[in-house]
């Protein structure tokens, strides 16, 4: 369903409107890696995360009537304020259904870029249907975080970003490490990165107890999280993978690879003082990957995306306090 021209045609509405984020190296990340590892910080993208990519290229392709009328998503917080983001660019009305122990600066920020709050309970409420039910009040459109062929497109772009920028430096990429909620990102990035280059490998990255990619890439078949998991990473906390996303992560992904929440901020602590960088957990999976040696790094070049850097001070500052 989703091309290497739909994630180009994506990168053509995003000019100007999302950061061409760097691909950078550490030298002190390289040598614990024993090979060279390039880092993508898309925490350092227009509202702190990935998101606004998808969001801005589905947004701005809805009919008039449709942008007249509003969307509504549902978001943990990072696609929250993209989604608010895109439509203040748009002119159109945003609402999000967003669980009532999100991170306090998500919400926040998503209420400071003109979004419309709807909070709930994650472990008792369904957002979806909530979502929905709104929708079909107010005859408003739906913005999945992830499943839909415009999202997944314009998630996409990082990977080909990544790709341009690594030919633009003369490098081979063997592997790269994206993280891995409900699949949109991993999805469209490995469309792109497999249409530049058939033999690089990429490994979906999840928390230990939301592992549900990783289990179903070994089964064949969408697997479920069980109701009481959980985790410090707020934005990987999906019930299962999507519709769309696992198709397509079944047919180009390896296998996934699980990380624990003391593999995470050991991540952001590293992240913080060797990359200078504020990456929030679920934004750091990937990098504690490596660092934990999930994946074999020596005499290779592994492309790593940071993919968000939301995170409260409060949870930052006990982090950072715990690994002195």
């Amino acid at each position: 369903m989703i091309s290497i021209d739909d994630i180009s045609s994506a990168a053509t509405r995003l000019r100007g409107v999302a950061v061409e984020t760097p691909l950078i190296r550490c030298a002190e990340l390289d040598q614990v890696a024993g090979g060279r590892i390039y880092v993508k910080p898309e925490c350092l993208q227009v509202t702190g995360s990935f998101k606004i990519r998808g969001a801005y290229n589905l947004l701005s392709q809805l009919g008039e009537m449709q942008a007249k009328n509003g969307v509504v998503a549902w978001s943990s917080g990072n696609h929250a304020q993209g989604v608010a983001a895109a439509g203040g660019m748009l002119g159109i009305s945003t609402a999000i259904v967003m669980p009532e122990d999100a991170p306090k600066s998500k919400i926040e920020n998503t209420q400071r870029l003109g979004g419309e709050i709807i909070l709930y309970n994650r472990y008792e409420g369904d957002r979806e249907k909530i979502a929905k039910r709104i929708a079909a009040e107010r005859g408003a459109s739906i913005v999945p975080s992830y499943d839909h062929p415009h999202i997944i497109a314009g998630q996409g772009t990082v990977g080909l970003e990544m790709m341009l920028q690594a030919q633009a430096q003369d490098t081979e990429v063997d592997q790269a490490l994206v993280c891995c909620g409900g699949g949109g990102l991993i999805a469209g990035s490995a469309i792109a990165m497999k249409s530049l280059n058939s033999d690089v490998k990429i490994y979906p990255v999840e928390p230990i107890c939301f592992d549900d990619t990783a289990r179903s890439l070994c089964s064949g078949q969408r697997e479920k999280n069980h109701q009481n998991a959980r985790s410090i990473c707020d934005a990987l906390q999906t019930e299962s993978p999507g519709e769309i996303t696992f198709p397509i992560n079944k047919k180009l992904l390896e296998p996934g690879l699980t990380v624990s929440d003391d593999d995470v901020r050991s991540a952001m602590r590293f992240a913080f003082r060797n990359l200078k960088l504020v990456v929030e957990p679920g934004g750091a999976v990937a990098l504690a990957a490596i660092l934990a040696g999930k994946v074999e790094t020596a005499r290779k070049t592994t492309l790593v995306v940071l993919s968000g850097g939301n995170v409260d001070y409060k949870l930052f500052s006990e982090i950072m306090a715990d690994g002195d």
